[in-house]
């Protein structure tokens, strides 16, 4: 029996621990100039992440693709 995963909430996760230890060691550096602008890159990226979670809600995959396939015999 195979574990069903949420693909989406573990990459978004993943996404967000990525982004958080960058945003650390940028600003452990002390280089303010490069931390804003890293700052900049993280929030265009967190609307393009809400605006991407709204489109999955909202427009969700055709029923065909929802539906477990069974083997031929």
């Amino acid at each position: 029996m195979t574990k069903s995963h949420n693909n989406y909430r573990e990459y978004s996760v993943s996404c967000f621990v990525v982004w958080m230890v960058l945003l650390a060691v940028v600003a452990v550096r002390g280089d303010s100039d490069r931390t804003h602008r890293l700052l900049l890159v993280f929030g265009g990226w967190c609307i393009a992440w809400v605006s991407t979670t709204i489109a999955r809600f909202v427009y969700p995959p055709p029923e065909r693709w929802h539906q477990p396939t069974t083997p031929t015999p």
